[in-house]
């Protein structure tokens, strides 16, 4: 893995939809008038023949995409995260999941990395996508596993929801990383606490990771990007060697990663204290700065580590986290 702070690259999802497809004639892309802000303008370049623009249409464009793929193409669906999943959940249902048919829905701007207040921010769309039968849900971390995802996701079978931050990407993993829709990752092993974590906060649980391991609290960390079908295996792994469990992720805390981790270790019958960083049943406002909205709904590193010393019954004062300033182009706006 890469040391903070991490190197970006700009657009990688446009240009692994792109490899994809010209590897595979199947693919077809379709944008919810929101053909820049996905970064699929150099597919609509290039394959023009296999572009279609659906308009401010999504519930029209899911049920189109649904038609699509009982024909033999394989669509891949373009807009915001709260326009994937929100607006058009009646659609997805019937038209692409119930019939089990391989659309993949590509949703931008996941949690709290949007300025548009609470009618953009995407803090349920994970836990909207995993309740619906045969649905998989990922929320990658960086642009490795970006470029990894999208082939991988072609030919899983029934619908795919991917939440994806748009914008400059960072490179959080080496080019050995392999990202796996069956397997998560350990990427660092310790004895005293497990921290399971995806997505956008897959790089504030790597800093608290090691905060914690200086204040000599040995960590667990599972990076976990698959959602459903959920790797309960590794995740029990991880907690039956540690005293305690935190999760984080950048949702709300209710039917996403912490729920899949609280329900794993209740099913299996383990008890390890259990505390989740996310939003705490609320709805997000939106800032010009993405730095602000982490701090206000408690998303950061500080957070992460106080949730770990809260779950250790630690009677201590946790160790204090120095944030590291964002980089420019972090915060991708509108």
């Amino acid at each position: 893995m890469h040391e903070p702070p991490y190197p970006t690259v700009l657009k990688p999802y446009g240009r692994a939809l792109l490899d994809a497809a010209l590897d595979r004639e199947e693919i077809l892309c379709l944008s919810g008038d929101l053909t820049r802000q996905c970064e699929v303008d150099l597919f609509q370049d290039k394959l023009p023949e296999r572009f279609i623009h659906a308009g401010m249409a999504e519930a029209n464009m899911m049920s189109m995409a649904g038609a699509l793929a009982r024909r033999g193409h394989i669509p891949f669906v373009h807009t915001f995260g709260v326009f994937a999943t929100r607006r058009p959940y009646d659609q997805i249902v019937n038209s692409i999941a119930y019939p089990g048919l391989p659309v993949r829905i590509i949703g931008f701007m996941p949690g709290v990395s949007s300025p548009g207040g609470p009618s953009h921010q995407a803090i349920e769309d994970v836990a909207i996508m995993r309740a619906i039968p045969g649905m998989t849900v990922i929320d990658v971390a960086d642009a490795v596993e970006i470029s990894q995802v999208v082939p991988a996701i072609v030919d899983v079978p029934g619908p795919v929801y991917l939440r994806l931050k748009r914008g400059e990407i960072p490179v959080i993993f080496d080019e050995s990383h392999t990202f796996s829709v069956d397997r998560a990752q350990v990427l660092l092993r310790g004895d005293t606490l497990a921290l399971v974590a995806n997505g956008m906060m897959l790089s504030t649980a790597l800093a608290a990771a090691r905060v914690l391991e200086g204040a000599g609290v040995p960590v667990t960390l599972v990076n976990a990007p698959v959602v459903k079908p959920f790797d309960s295996g590794t995740v029990l792994e991880a907690a039956r060697g540690a005293r305690a469990v935190v999760t984080a992720e950048n949702h709300s805390v209710i039917g996403g990663l912490g729920s899949a981790v609280a329900e794993t270790l209740a099913e299996a019958g383990l008890a390890r204290p259990l505390r989740r960083v996310g939003l705490q049943d609320t709805f997000a406002e939106g800032s010009k700065t993405g730095p602000h909205l982490f701090r206000k709904y408690r998303l950061g590193t500080q957070d992460v580590v106080d949730a770990a010393w809260s779950a250790l019954g630690r009677g201590d004062q946790p160790p204090t986290v120095t944030e590291v300033p964002v980089a420019p182009g972090e915060y991708a706006p509108v």
